[in-house]
């Protein structure tokens, strides 16, 4: 009888690319309250309505670029460190890995946990910094689920880990495959969120007055925002980096009212002023995908290029490592 269960999780990515996977992918993804933070009819006009129908056959020539004989890498890179994992731990945790979205099905692996019963389950999903449209989306299905079982196990649930040693050590690992010297500039961009939906982890607090851009406020420990400049503090202090080589910057935006300075307005500046070679890392992603390999890899590059700049290079996710394995498993204390 399996007695420990450690499951990890991340976002999610479509069965196949093509229009109908990517247009339920996109609906089951877009329709998650925290996502799309709206009142429930407006935001149901304005994801199956506009933005689902608009955005799925546009995203599926996305995908078609990433689709390679192992599918989707969010998918395989999931699967290879479940794998990685497991021959780590050996026979005292069984090893699990799932979606918020999409297959492995999160609502599956936790109807497996409730089959076996096991004494203790660890839910980690693979986001650095809290933000509710991701842990705290994670967070929620997972004791939506399992407040009508019979039998609930001890459940531990990961929290944000973005300061943890090793994280920041794996990080600068994967960085330190580049030649930093040879570099300009070096931009760690995170991924963007809407302004409102962070300003309402720290309702008492005026984002707009808050330093975090300078220092860590211990009043904001669950603050995105925050965490990601402090992830940035810790990264380029690990790398010796000079204040004036560097930026934090926010990626994939949906609309102006999400946090910045946006990645796109930022590498044009740096290419006009005379910045040739640039470097991206991608520290809020565990893994590649669409936001790395499409949007920074190729849109960001020849935006850079077409700015003036001459190089773009992305630091790859961390993905399945082996450097990552152990991280997660220092960090999970299993």
């Amino acid at each position: 009888m399996t007695k420990k269960i450690f499951v990890i999780i991340n976002t999610g990515t479509p069965d196949k690319a093509e229009v109908h996977y990517v247009r339920k992918f996109l609906s089951d993804f877009l329709n998650d309250r925290r996502v799309i933070d709206l009142q429930w009819l407006a935001g149901k006009i304005l994801v199956n309505l506009i933005i689902v129908p608009f955005r799925a056959p546009e995203s599926t020539k996305k995908y078609l670029k990433i689709w390679n004989e192992n599918g989707f890498p969010l998918r395989y890179h999931l699967n290879n460190l479940v794998e990685k994992l497991q021959r780590r731990v050996g026979d005292e945790y069984l090893v699990s890995g799932a979606m918020r979205y999409g297959n492995p099905s999160l609502k599956d692996i936790l109807q497996q946990i409730k089959r076996i019963s096991p004494e203790q389950v660890i839910f980690f999903p693979l986001f650095p910094h809290y933000a509710s449209s991701t842990t705290g989306s994670v967070n929620e299905f997972i004791m939506n689920q399992m407040k009508g079982w019979e039998v609930i196990p001890e459940v531990k649930f990961q929290g944000q880990f973005y300061s943890h040693p090793l994280y920041i050590d794996s990080v600068v690992s994967q960085i330190g495959k580049f030649d930093v010297s040879e570099y300009d500039h070096i931009v760690f961009s995170y991924h963007g969120l809407p302004l409102k939906q962070v300003q309402k982890n720290h309702p008492a607090i005026d984002c707009k007055s808050c330093t975090c851009e300078k220092e860590f406020p211990e009043s904001c420990k669950l603050c995105y925002k925050a965490a990601c400049y402090e992830t940035t503090r810790l990264l380029s202090g690990k790398l010796g980096l000079e204040s004036t080589t560097f930026s934090t910057s926010f990626q994939s935006r949906m609309s102006d009212g999400w946090l910045g300075p946006f990645t796109d307005d930022l590498l044009k500046e740096l290419a006009v002023s005379g910045k040739r070679r640039v470097l991206v890392a991608a520290p809020s992603f565990a893994a590649d995908c669409l936001e790395t390999i499409v949007e920074i890899g190729e849109e960001y590059q020849e935006l850079f290029r077409s700015s003036g700049g001459e190089k773009l290079d992305l630091v790859s996710s961390l993905n399945d490592d082996d450097k990552w394995v152990e991280a997660i498993i220092e960090i999970a204390g299993i």
